[in-house]
């Protein structure tokens, strides 16, 4: 780690954000409006030294979110205490969400050209797609359905699929050719 990447506390000035002791009364705990404050004005320069950790301020904005997120919480649930030195506590927060995403890089995002795949939806765009084949191959004659469904589904050349049938490859040719205009025009329609 870079000699950098501690937290200094701030200069030795009383801060109106804390109270002088740091035990664990109710009464030195932070609110929620009490910690926005205190965040928000350390916010900047929080921001500026992850910045110079990151060296990318898409990261420094993510960290930072993930630490306000993360200090937010025990906020809201009374469990953070007022702190002596806001910045520096705030800072070595962040500093250990940094520390862990270098630990364990499978949680960092990663980039890539490539699209994700698409989304399981449990078969029905195949249930729909097969549906609508037959739907359409209904509307055939039975030599144009033949010649379709052995030429492009089972992909046999037309000599082949015309020895199987018993036809000349035009037959098959001119046979496959109607039955996919027709469902063209059915689609279109």
């Amino acid at each position: 780690m870079h000699s950098h990447a501690t937290c200094p506390p701030p200069p030795r000035e009383a801060d109106n954000r804390m109270s002088p002791d740091n035990g664990t009364s109710p009464d030195n705990r932070m609110t929620p409006g009490d910690f926005d404050a205190s965040f928000t004005a350390d916010m900047p320069r929080l921001r500026r030294r992850l910045l110079a950790l990151t060296g990318n301020p898409h990261d420094a904005d993510d960290l930072l979110q993930e630490t306000y997120l993360r200090l937010s919480r025990r906020a809201r649930s009374q469990s953070l205490t007022r702190q002596q030195h806001p910045y520096a506590y705030t800072c070595a927060v962040a500093l250990n969400l940094l520390r862990d995403s270098w630990q364990h890089p499978s949680r960092r995002e990663r980039t890539t050209d490539q699209l994700p795949e698409a989304g399981w939806d449990g078969g029905l765009a195949s249930y729909e797609a097969t549906a609508t084949a037959l739907a359409l191959l209904r509307m055939l004659s039975e030599k144009e359905a033949a010649a379709v469904i052995l030429v492009d589904l089972e992909g046999l050349t037309h000599d082949t699929a015309g020895e199987r049938l018993g036809a000349h490859r035009g037959t098959v040719q001119r046979n496959r050719l109607r039955g996919l205009a027709k469902m063209r025009a059915a689609l279109h329609s």
